[in-house]
């Protein structure tokens, strides 16, 4: 009974490492020489790259805070969470004793398939960057540029905020407050169309049909409104974000000034 006990253990066991292994493999490589922008899709261009990653490492080497960005075309059988958590732990993003790296995970939008963009944030970092303020980066500073396939700008802006909240340029709380007035502003239009909506409904004798009690250009206008409305809301679907703090990174592999400063041209 004992023998058999121990032979299911051990298999267990055994298939247990054997899947961690094979997740390993799905995640890539850490690039040699390091690097803290990796594009494994085309999308950005040379240029682009190398603008994004001299800003990057400059934080780097001022703060020791650690920004990695990666796009790829495809998570392979993970989730976005747990592929953007698996590959800061494999890469070593941040430094070690205070796991304040940041990996900012991307997958374009493509004909079949939406958007999806991440932040895993290391716990050293979740004080000032906390998992609510991730995707509201991810969605005011980033996503209306991915719109218009502008990767680049999208996140230059995303990890401007990133910077700036990590080095204390100003708070999350002030960040949140920030965007929040956004959010209220896009939404007042709504607001104003059921109000006129329903005080037209109300001041109406028939309510069998909206067209009926509505003279016809203004029942045309509610409809023109409201779905136009619907339809920039409904664009946003081609992205999916979110944002969540793991710990675990700072396997050191990127630190201690191992980028240089001046290594990257055009």
């Amino acid at each position: 009974m004992n023998k058999s006990v121990m032979q299911k253990t051990f298999l267990c066991v055994t298939l247990f490492l054997l899947s961690s292994w094979l997740v390993a493999q799905n995640i890539p490589k850490r690039p040699v020489p390091p690097r803290l922008v990796n594009d494994y899709t085309g999308t950005l261009s040379k240029s682009e790259i190398n603008k994004l990653e001299r800003k990057l490492v400059s934080f780097n080497d001022t703060t020791s805070n650690q920004i990695v960005v990666v796009l790829v075309s495809s998570f392979n059988g993970m989730d976005k969470a747990e592929f953007a958590d698996r590959l800061g732990e494999k890469w070593g993003v941040g430094q070690k004793d205070f796991d304040n790296g940041v990996v900012v995970l991307i997958k374009p939008k493509t004909l079949r398939s939406k958007g999806d963009c991440y932040m895993a944030i290391g716990y050293g970092l979740e004080g000032v960057i906390p998992d609510a303020i991730t995707k509201r980066i991810v969605e005011y500073e980033m996503i209306p540029s991915f719109k218009q396939n502008d990767y680049y700008t999208g996140l230059d802006k995303g990890t401007n905020v990133l910077m700036d909240l990590a080095s204390g340029e100003f708070s999350a709380k002030e960040y949140a407050s920030k965007t929040g007035s956004s959010r209220i502003g896009y939404f007042l239009p709504f607001i104003f169309i059921l109000i006129f909506y329903f005080l037209i409904m109300r001041s109406s004798r028939r309510s069998r049909s909206v067209g009926k009690s509505l003279p016809f250009w203004t029942a045309l206008w509610l409809g023109s409104t409201i779905g136009n409305s619907r339809t920039h809301s409904g664009s946003w679907s081609n992205f999916s974000s979110g944002g969540g703090s793991f710990g675990g990174f700072g396997g050191g592999g990127f630190g201690g000034g191992g980028f240089g400063g001046g290594g990257f041209g055009g």
